[in-house]
């Protein structure tokens, strides 16, 4: 009948508009990118936008503690000299800033960055000087990241929690000693070996950059 003769006419006219949108975005002739390198891609683009992020962070942290002294640190791609030194020890990559910015992109894609954030104010809760920022720094360092279902729990045993919940009463440098000793542990034996096999980390051991974006400002 006409009305089917019709109803052809329109699905035939919807496909070919749909093949047509399908392969506007190619030239003529051009073969389809394989899937595998649309998602390393994605993959690397993710990564530059949580780097971006953290070495921003990291970036004005230094300028507002520099002010006073003038000084202004910038975060540069490293050389794929100084990023293969990284692989060598884990402590090499802790101690290089963007590095660090690197894993904690990394350990944000795997969903545990927890454990880095945890690491990093054990750091700096070790260098307080005043017994009143002492207490206060280890209350909020129990709350954020101890106690059961805290925000941003680690992953230790009962035992070390309940010592934790008991010495930040009079809190001393050493209150999370055997938890950050623990979390550097996973990482250093887990999140560590996958870093220095991820598409990410293998792109900065190269020669050619990702892209200018992918620099520190």
């Amino acid at each position: 009948s006409g009305a089917a003769s019709a109803a052809r006419s329109f699905g035939a006219m919807q496909s070919a508009v749909f093949l047509a949108l399908q392969h506007s975005g190619r030239r003529r002739g051009e073969p389809e990118e394989p899937p595998r390198g649309r998602m390393k891609r994605t993959i690397i683009k993710d990564w530059k936008t949580r780097l971006s992020y953290f070495l921003q962070n990291s970036s004005n942290s230094t300028k507002l503690k520099s002010k006073k002294a003038g000084k202004q640190r910038a975060y540069f791609r490293p050389s794929p000299e100084e990023a293969r030194l990284w692989s060598e020890a884990f402590d090499e990559l802790l101690a290089n800033k963007y590095g660090l910015a690197a894993f904690r992109a990394f350990l944000k894609s795997e969903f545990c960055e927890e454990n880095i954030e945890f690491w990093l104010a054990c750091e700096d809760f070790k260098k307080t000087k005043s017994p009143q920022k002492l207490t206060v720094k280890a209350k909020k360092i129990y709350n954020d990241f101890i106690e059961k279902e805290a925000p941003k729990e680690i992953n230790i045993d009962f035992q070390t929690k309940n010592m934790i919940a008991q010495s930040i009463q009079e809190a001393t440098h050493t209150c999370f000693s055997a938890a950050q000793k623990r979390v550097y542990s996973l990482m250093e034996n887990n999140s560590y070996p996958r870093f220095l096999e991820s598409e990410f980390y293998q792109e900065l051991c190269k020669k050619t950059p990702i892209t200018r974006a992918a620099q520190g400002t």
